[in-house]
């Protein structure tokens, strides 16, 4: 990178917004002396050369100053303060109207990310997303943003979405002005402007079409991570993409799973897509697609995608131990173990784990409570309680807050209603485990023999057959049954015949390992014989 006048190392800066957001502070700056139009020339000089970059397409430069100078900056100059207004450094970059809807965008995440915006600073931000949106959507717009950038863009939309809904649900303690600026503001945050946003951006990028021709091999789009280099804009193309996942990620935090999951078909995540060039929005995928699958009672899919992207991280954590983002990595990657522990414990399907890395670490964390989950008493109801609880999403409720009095906090509703569903769900597995015990004893036992071992009668017997047949079966995202069973079974006539899935060994895995252990013994042997 250039040598700039202002320091761009990586010293200092340690935490994205996405970490800090839990550690935020009361104030949002003006009480501490900020002057939004004192423009340091470290900033000056930041600003110029960003705007220089941003026109001559120097995607490279751009990530270095968006990435690491930005984030020094705001460390050094900014830790408890705004940056300086878009009205004080637009003259620096001759006013440009696109520049400065960006520098804002930054300026507002920078804000969310150290202090606590007002409610007139949250209306503003989404003002300012809509100017931005409506010139990529109805613009002419002929630049190059890093992936990083441009997935930023929509993760911060939906978070300060969400933060709102839950800002906006706590009524017990707002002020007169407050309430009279919501009422004023009615639309600023709707759920179906962000929505038809994201959506929009979806249709108008031609994304799903695009990645359509890309199977035929008429595209290029993945193998070039979304990049334009034929003088063009991947801007419109990428934030298209992104908002796939983003609209996965807001059905997530309203329930609605199915919708969620629909949205996201057109990104093959069995493949190595744009969304895996950037960390944080490959785990937000995963997360809430393998969290949508768990609501949706298809385990061997949230399993499968589970473990995948645990593996991934433990194997590249290292790699990003730099990064801003490494804190909120870690935490994902806690809950994700959690969601895989309540998975396998309703659907124990241990052959899709990874033995070495993956089974491992979660027998480590989660070990003594998976054994104690087995029960289904009231101590093991209490931890799947604690860790859905962990590890779910912040679920919002969109809906408009009622002015009546007395007014009433409301932000708890939404998640107090997924864990009822969820724990519901769980109770009625309550006799399967019964059932799963007995079936993995016996390869053909008849209804009779199996009801009195149960202590019911054989009608009784064969409804919790048919509840056992339902719950481990689920509809998959092209409409057909899918089986997340370990043992499965078929009755003819009074008999019950068991199909046990055993997992099949991986002999290759095997010889692999062997044959690098005798590649290294021989290494060894021939060290030893060469220094005799």
């Amino acid at each position: 990178m250039a040598s700039y006048d202002y320091d761009d190392s990586r010293a200092g800066y340690e935490e994205s917004s996405a970490t800090q957001r839990g550690s935020q502070t009361p104030s949002s700056g003006q009480d501490l002396g900020y002057d939004p139009n004192y423009v340091p020339d470290s900033v000056k000089s930041f600003v110029v050369h960003l705007y220089r970059h941003i026109r001559e397409k120097n995607v490279y430069e751009i990530h270095q100053m968006y990435e690491t100078s930005f984030q020094t900056l705001s460390e050094r100059l900014f830790k408890d303060t705004p940056w300086p207004s878009v009205d004080a450094v637009a003259p620096c970059v001759d006013n440009d109207h696109v520049f400065c809807l960006l520098y804002r965008e930054m300026w507002f995440r920078h804000l969310y990310a150290r202090l606590t915006p007002t409610l007139k600073q949250r209306i503003d931000s989404w003002d300012n997303y809509i100017s931005l949106f409506q010139v990529v959507l109805h613009g002419v717009v002929n630049m190059q943003l890093p992936n990083q950038w441009l997935w930023d863009m929509v993760d911060e939309f939906v978070y300060q979405f969400q933060s709102f809904c839950q800002y906006r649900a706590k009524m017990k303690n707002k002020t007169d002005q407050e309430i009279a600026l919501l009422k004023q503001f009615d639309q600023a945050w709707n759920v179906y402007g962000v929505l038809n946003f994201l959506q929009a951006l979806v249709e108008k990028s031609m994304i799903i079409q695009i990645l359509e021709r890309e199977k035929e091999g008429l595209e290029q789009f993945t193998s070039l991570d979304g990049y334009d280099y034929n003088g063009g804009s991947n801007v419109l193309k990428v934030l298209g993409y992104f908002s796939m996942v983003g609209l996965l990620r807001v059905h997530c935090l309203l329930g609605d799973y199915h919708t969620g999951l629909k949205r996201l078909l057109p990104i093959d995540i069995s493949q190595q897509g744009v969304y895996y060039t950037v960390i944080g929005c490959h785990i937000t995928t995963i997360y809430h697609y393998g969290f949508a699958n768990l609501m949706l009672r298809r385990y061997t899919d949230a399993i499968r995608e589970f473990n995948k992207i645990l593996l991934y991280i433990h194997r590249a954590k290292n790699y990003h131990h730099k990064s801003p983002q490494f804190e909120q990595i870690l935490k994902k990657n806690e809950q994700m173990y959690a969601l895989l522990a309540i998975c396998l414990s309703l659907c124990p399907q241990m052959k899709l784990v990874d033995e070495v890395t993956v089974n491992a670490q979660l027998r480590e964390k989660y070990g003594e409570k998976m054994i104690r989950m087995q029960r289904y008493d009231d101590e093991a109801f209490a931890i799947y309680d604690e860790l859905f609880s962990y590890a779910c999403p912040k679920f919002i409720t969109p809906s408009a807050p009622s002015f009546e009095e007395p007014l009433v906090n409301y932000n708890q509703d939404a998640y107090r209603l997924q864990l009822k569903l969820f724990l519901y769900e769980v109770k009625q597995q309550q006799l399967l485990s019964g059932v799963r015990t007995f079936l993995k004893v016996y390869s053909t036992i008849s209804l009779g023999k199996l009801a009195s071992y149960m202590e019911v009668d054989e009608p009784t017997l064969r409804t919790i057959l048919m509840t056992y047949k339902h719950k481990t079966h689920a509809v998959d995202s092209d409409g057909k049954i899918i089986s997340n069973a370990d043992v499965d079974f078929y009755i003819d006539d009074d008999m019950i015949f068991v199909v046990d899935s055993k997992s099949a060994k991986k002999y290759g895995d095997y010889f692999l390992r062997q044959i690098v252990k005798f590649e290294e013994l021989m290494n060894n042997l021939e060290t030893i014989s060469l220094s005799k």
